[in-house]
């Protein structure tokens, strides 16, 4: 591999220019040179992929690695090594927690995890996994940690001595890390079934897809908007890649050797975490050191395993891990109880290759193709196309169950009888799914399928009740109420709705609280009425107010908070109306008391308390909690100033319309890398906290004239 400045090649480009001036000592005639050059822009203009003499990667002045393979293993190579360039130390603590020995890397601190990944038996299966792919599909993974081991030697004075021990990185870990992540981080949040010391974290998305019938150019257009961490393994990546067969754009999870939200010059598919279930704890009844099952007593499946953990003074103790196994899964302890652990999709090993091809796909028919596979565990797809064509698919491996409904399978099941033992999963046409709805839209903010468009295009009814919950909370139905505000929406409208912050809460709930307080509260809940009633109902870095009432809402009770509760045949009007408005005003009192002490005034500005935080960075905030009815999601932990900072939220943001070209404005929020070194940690921030978006730089021309580094392989 050779690395070329961007200056070098701009000269190189230069001296091409300059040698065309001898062009007429070449026995070529003009004509025929001007013909060709006719041919040769006819041609590039057919398609927008460049076709690849040799594997390079040209990153762009922001630190998106646009790659351009000669083959697809010299693509997943360059992805391996673009990755190691922009997060190499979190990679490599990535997969070391997915090995299960981080304890032995890292410490004690690293204990609980390498206790539930070796539970879960993560690294034997990913082990099996990778026997199972495809011999192409295997002959990928090899080359993408080929070049992950191949920029870790290359560059070893860029990595961290810490994480080194976990070199070299083998194809296993790469899938081993695709199983802690979708299947016992996602599907099974493990702090809901195990007993381990990590934070908890809060997932979720906003989706949009808007077809040629809604939209004010007649082009279909998509929303990608994943709220998730900003931290560790639920970090966004941004890239480009091109190799014969694909030239795609968008984004992966940290680690992950494919795209997983993406688009092409045909179509395009993001991802919500969906109301999907798909585990299950099970209550055994222990019986002569085993459990019984339909009126017999079986043995637990058993291993011992002897976990490494470093020590400070860098030695080795061993703790031993007793592993076992009913007919059901894994034993867990979870608040004192021994549960046994049932998740779907572990017999399924092509996820990535899934993803792949979804990025391959030039319609929706191809498209479906892939999706039909069902091995993607979870998260709902949106889909949007040049041809016009929008979906929305619940995805995921829903096990088929004997009975029950959705809040019967969330809680502990019986494990002493066969019947409630789930052994298959739907079909793809089980699973609830709109195309090109009447509506001309769909949406998705992590509820249920049943609001994707209005009117409903499903019944509820019709599907088994076990397969999603019948809720809409604020979030969602302030993404509804933008997509119907007007009966034509531009693509700028759009990226306008993405950043809105107005709160639906507020809109449904002060013109109670407001006269409530007036009327019956005492001369500090007066001033937060006026407050209240002057605050422009956002939770922009400006709006005074907003601090005030998140104040209240975080205090108040809304299991019991409002005289008409949600109403599924008023699902866009309801909740609303205070059950008990003495006590919300006595709650507004508290709240303001607390805000006034804090940050003295009633009516500080949000981004003076709320604070865009990231490395070096930190700027007023705008956005807050989805719980208030916020489309701009941002969650915030306290910091020791008395203030928040931003921990979550708004993450790859990308807006698509399916025009000729494609067009698409993106961002990163936190930037591309997380390497000490590098100058993108935080790059991104202020065109958060400005609401905007970049363009994508997509065509070989418009890469080029934002070159930051070209490395050819």
């Amino acid at each position: 591999m050779f690395t070329v400045s961007s200056q070098l090649l701009r000269l190189g480009n230069l001296s091409l220019f300059q040698s065309l001036r001898y062009w007429r000592v070449a026995k070529l005639s003009l004509s025929l040179f001007l013909l060709g050059l006719m041919f040769t822009v006819l041609v590039g203009l057919k398609s927008s992929a460049v076709e690849p003499q040799e594997t390079e990667i040209l990153w762009d002045t922001v630190g998106v690695p646009h790659i351009y393979g000669k083959n697809d293993e010299g693509a997943f190579r360059a992805f391996g090594w673009a990755q190691m360039q922009s997060h190499g130390d979190l990679i490599l603590r990535l997969y070391g927690q997915a090995r299960g020995r981080a304890a032995e890397y890292w410490g004690e601190k690293y204990l609980d995890s390498d206790r539930w990944v070796q539970t879960m038996d993560i690294p034997e299966r990913a082990r099996a996994w990778y026997l199972a792919q495809p011999p192409t599909f295997r002959n990928y993974l090899d080359a993408f940690t080929a070049g992950i081991n191949a920029y870790a030697q290359e560059h070893s004075d860029r990595i961290d001595d810490e994480v080194k021990a976990v070199l070299p990185v083998k194809p296993e870990d790469v899938l081993a890390h695709v199983q802690h992540l979708l299947h016992f981080t996602f599907v099974v949040n493990p702090h809901k079934v195990a007993d381990i010391s990590d934070e908890d974290y809060s997932a979720g998305s906003n989706a949009w897809a808007i077809a040629p019938s809604k939209s004010a150019s007649g082009n279909a257009m998509l929303l990608a908007n994943p709220h998730l961490p900003w931290s560790d393994q639920f970090l966004w990546y941004e890239a480009q890649i091109t190799a014969p067969g694909i030239d795609a754009y968008g984004a992966t999870l940290v680690g992950i050797p494919v795209l997983a939200i993406a688009f092409n010059d045909y179509l395009g598919w993001t991802h919500t975490v969906n109301t999907h279930d798909g585990w299950d704890t099970y209550e055994l009844t222990l019986a002569d050191k085993g459990y019984r099952f339909d009126g017999q007593v079986r043995a637990f499946e058993t291993k011992t395993l002897a976990l490494k953990v470093k020590q400070e003074d860098g030695t080795v103790r061993l703790e031993p891990l007793v592993v076992k196994r009913s007919v059901h899964g894994p034993l867990v302890t979870h608040n004192g109880k021994t549960l046994a652990l049932r998740v779907v999709g572990l017999d399924q090993p092509g996820v990535l290759e899934e993803w792949w091809d979804m990025a391959r796909a030039t319609n929706l028919s191809e498209f479906e193709v892939a999706l039909k596979r069902l091995q993607l565990p979870m998260f709902t797809v949106m889909y949007a196309d040049r041809e016009g064509h929008i979906m929305h698919l619940f995805n995921g491996q829903v096990p088929v169950r004997a009975k029950g409904d959705f809040e019967f399978w969330q809680g502990t099941i019986p494990g002493n009888i066969s019947d409630t033992l789930w052994t298959k999963t739907h079909s793809y046409e089980d699973l609830p799914r709109v195309i090109d709805p009447a509506s001309g839209w769909l949406q998705n903010t992590n509820d249920p399928p049943w609001t994707t468009t209005f009117p409903l295009a499903l019944d509820p009814d019709k599907f088994p009740p076990y397969m999603a919950p019948r809720f809409m909370d604020w979030r969602s139905q302030r993404s509804v109420k933008m997509l119907t505000e007007n009966q034509k929406m531009s693509f700028s409208q759009m990226i306008d709705y993405k950043h809105s912050t107005r709160m639906e809460l507020a809109d449904r709930i002060l013109d109670d609280l407001i006269p409530a307080a007036r009327q019956q509260g005492s001369d500090l809940a007066r001033r937060a009425a006026d407050v209240l009633n002057t605050w422009d109902r956002q939770a922009n870095a400006d709006s005074r107010g907003a601090v005030l009432f998140a104040a209240w809402a975080e205090a108040m009770d809304f299991e019991q908070g409002f005289s008409k509760p949600w109403n599924e045949d008023s699902p866009l009007v309801t909740p609303d109306g205070l059950a008990n408005p003495q006590s919300a005003v006595a709650t507004l009192e508290t709240a303001a008391a607390k805000v006034e002490k804090a940050y003295g005034a009633l009516d500080v500005a949000w981004g003076e308390v709320f604070r865009l935080s990231y490395g070096d960075v930190d700027l007023p905030s705008n956005g807050g909690s989805g719980g208030f009815g916020i489309f701009r999601v941002l969650d915030f932990a306290p910091s020791e100033d008395g203030r928040f900072q931003s921990v979550a939220g708004d993450s790859f943001v990308a807006a698509i319309e399916f025009s000729n070209p494609v067009r698409a404005m993106v961002l990163n929020s936190y930037g591309n890398a997380t390497q000490p070194d590098s100058p993108h940690v935080g790059d991104q921030l202020q065109l958060f906290a400005r609401k905007q978006l970049r363009p994508v730089w997509r065509s070989h021309p418009e890469i080029l004239a934002h070159l930051a580094e070209r490395q050819v392989f």
